[in-house]
């Protein structure tokens, strides 16, 4: 599967203040600054319109350790294969969030990250009007507990995943 990227995030003092995502086989460079923006090859993204969950397309990845969350999460993917207009495996969170980014998926979600996974896609997702949060609404996705990030169908999305894992956890 050649989908792969390199990615950078650079962080000060807690805060992810340079990002950039560079799929390699498409020659696509995703990058932001705090406060200044999201960008594809030069040219300023942001989220895409879309508001419904039912007309939302969601990335996901699935983990190999903490195996224990298996089940909260794959009721999670279930719901958004009943719910959405579909789920896709692409393999690179970092490209995944970039396609947040740029518009190309509504939203995606994963679990057991590292911050070097997501710091640089959190802040394109964010600096292209995102929303970035990990499984419960708050503010702990860089621990690598969990990571979601969603375009304008955030509310209808977020609260899908927080209703599932809560029930769970």
């Amino acid at each position: 599967m050649p989908l792969f990227s390199i990615s950078v995030g650079l962080m000060s003092e807690g805060r992810i203040i340079l990002g950039v995502v560079h799929e390699v086989n498409l020659n696509e460079c995703f990058y932001a600054w705090e406060g200044g923006g999201a960008f594809l090859n030069g040219k300023r993204i942001y989220v895409n319109d879309n508001t419904s969950l039912k007309a939302s397309l969601i990335a996901t990845g699935f983990r190999y350790k903490q195996l224990d969350k298996t089940d909260a999460y794959f009721d999670i993917i279930n719901e958004f294969v009943k719910s959405t207009n579909g789920v896709r495996r692409l393999g690179s969170t970092a490209v995944d969030l970039a396609y947040v980014a740029c518009g190309r998926l509504d939203g995606c979600l994963e679990y057991n990250l590292n911050s070097w996974d997501i710091a640089a896609g959190v802040l394109l997702v964010k600096e292209a009007g995102g929303a970035v949060t990990d499984f419960t609404g708050g503010n702990d996705f860089l621990s690598g507990k969990e990571v979601l990030a969603c375009g304008k169908a955030f509310e209808e999305i977020s609260t899908a995943v927080k209703v599932r894992w809560i029930s769970f956890n």
